[in-house]
């Protein structure tokens, strides 16, 4: 006995030893692959090809929320695939002997906002141009095209003149007191507009940005009005310039609804959507001279957003230094690093396991910034980190460095699948937070239109019996990207809660353009022209 007990004793000596050696072992291996990236290499990978394979849930969201800028058009519509909506809005614009029929209404009201429906226009522009071609892949850039093209057609009545730009169409206040079908409406819809004694230059440049992407859209496709585009956007990129101010100082109304809380972003958004269109070296003189001195940020993080065009302009401009530095004078070089450094700053706090990694997130790894319309920030946010890391793929940048860690291309993907798939259903309460997509999603979403049936005869104020009933809404807002969830993850499925279940405009271009980008993989044109 004596002796087996020794040896037993031995051998878990021997055990231990071996444990204790494999967990130091590990704990090496943990810290130098911590230290030297997550790959544990600095070669980068492959480039990738032409679309491959097709990711169909990716594929089938794309075509699932592209349907609601259908459900949101204005005007006369051409070729209808929205049962429940039909003509509206048909005088818009008459007042002033302008057409202003086109656009789409915002949310779940009439009302046509500038700001954020000219944004819609800038994100929709800059999805097709990054991933058309995996839009095309899966059947949805007609689509896309389509929609865009219903804005752009509205912004450029709403500027008949170089210094005049019409910036809204209805009375919010009117508006919000009724709940009716845009069909039905009869109350009056005013005009507001920007001009040179009122001026607006955050406005004005956003849809100077607008123009100038959509540009790009359709130079090849029909050049004739890719040119009218980009001439408003001149127009209107020097008017903002000229005449600067607050749209929302001019025109203190706005601020209860779309209050702007700067310009400086607008117009170095503007001007580099400028120099993407047409390479004129005086628009990279503005962002990079004492323009971008004044406004850029640099070094500071920031939220993308109807409001703060920042972080995709740090994006969009880095894109020169990964694709064209070369080609570029050396005089701009510094001002573009700067931009691309706080690109790398930005795409550093929204990776969870960075070290500079954001505390702005849920326990389940939702970015999650404010309670009203909370999806705006992760999508957006996901939106411009797989853009980067299509950057980062095509141009074979290995590695991303956040203090003394690294990170992939295949990091920044991941993060972005990571809040896609929370909006598609990978949540606490298991709904699809992506109207029409899934098994499970809000079915009393805050929407005039969707929740009054199509043959119902009402108005302004008898249309309030749909708003608190307590059946779900008759119409389906396929492709609504409603607020969203609070958050410690719950959400209220209410009509009456237009916190979190009134979708946007705005969140359906952020959405189609994350939604694009993980259809399928593929390089990324190194040139827009």
């Amino acid at each position: 006995m004596g002796e087996k007990s020794k040896s037993k004793g031995g051998c878990c000596g021997w055990f231990i030893a071996f444990v204790v050696l494999a967990i130091v072992v590990g704990a090496i291996v943990f810290t130098v692959k911590k230290k030297f990236g997550h790959s544990g290499s600095d070669k980068a990978a492959p480039v990738p090809g032409p679309p491959g394979a097709v990711d169909q849930k990716y594929a089938t969201a794309l075509k699932t929320s592209l349907q609601f800028f259908d459900v949101q058009k204005s005007g006369k519509l051409v070729d209808n695939k929205i049962p429940w909506r039909g003509d509206s809005g048909l005088k818009d614009g008459s007042q002033a002997k302008l057409d202003l029929t086109k656009g789409m209404y915002d949310a779940g009201d009439h009302m046509k906002f500038g700001l954020p429906l000219a944004y819609t226009a800038t994100v929709l522009s800059w999805a097709i141009l990054e991933y058309g071609d995996q839009m095309d892949h899966v059947g949805q850039l007609d689509s896309a095209q389509d929609s865009l093209k219903w804005i752009t057609d509205y912004l450029i009545n709403a500027h008949p003149s170089a210094d005049v730009l019409y910036i809204q169409v209805g009375d919010p206040v009117a508006d919000h007191k009724c709940w009716e079908r845009p069909e039905e409406m009869t109350e009056a819809r005013p005009l507001t507009q920007v001009n040179a004694s009122h001026p607006g230059s955050d406005i004005a440049a956003e849809t100077a940005a607008a123009m100038a992407s959509a540009s790009l859209v359709f130079k090849k496709s029909d050049s004739s009005y890719s040119s009218t585009l980009l001439k408003h956007a001149k127009q209107l990129f020097t008017f903002a310039d000229k005449n600067r101010g607050y749209y929302s100082e001019s025109i203190p109304e706005v601020q209860t609804y779309y209050n702007s809380t700067g310009y400086g972003d607008e117009l170095l958004w503007a001007a580099s959507w400028l120099y993407h269109a047409t390479g004129d070296d005086s628009y990279l003189e503005f962002v990079t001279g004492q323009d971008g001195e004044d406004y850029a940020e640099w070094g500071s993080t920031s939220w993308f957003s109807w409001d703060n065009k920042h972080a995709g302009t740090q994006v969009l401009l880095a894109r020169l230094s990964f694709f064209k530095a070369k080609g570029i004078s050396n005089s701009y070089g510094s001002g573009l690093q700067s931009y691309k450094k706080t690109a790398e700053a930005v795409m550093c706090s929204l990776l969870p396991d960075s070290p500079t990694a954001t505390e702005n997130r849920t326990e389940d790894g939702l970015i999650w910034v404010i309670e009203w319309n909370s999806l705006q920030h992760p999508v957006a946010s996901a939106f411009l980190a797989v853009i980067y890391s299509d950057y980062m793929l095509t141009s074979q940048t290995p590695n991303l460095k956040c203090d003394s860690d690294s990170f992939t291309p295949s990091d920044l993907r991941d993060f972005a699948k990571s809040q896609a798939d929370y909006v598609l259903g990978k949540n606490p309460m298991g709904m699809s937070f992506l109207v029409g997509y899934g098994d499970k999603f809000p079915q009393f979403v805050h929407h005039r239109g969707a929740s009054i049936p199509a043959d119902a005869k009402t108005g302004c104020k008898d249309g309030f019996q749909w708003l608190d009933s307590s059946d779900p809404n008759p119409n389906v807002a396929t492709g609504a990207l409603v607020g969203g969830p609070f958050k410690n993850g719950t959400f209220i499925d209410s009509r009456n809660n237009s916190m979190q279940t009134e979708p946007s405009t705005y969140n359906s271009a952020v959405i189609v353009g994350l939604l694009s980008s993980l259809v399928t993989t593929s390089s990324v044109v190194q040139s827009f022209t």
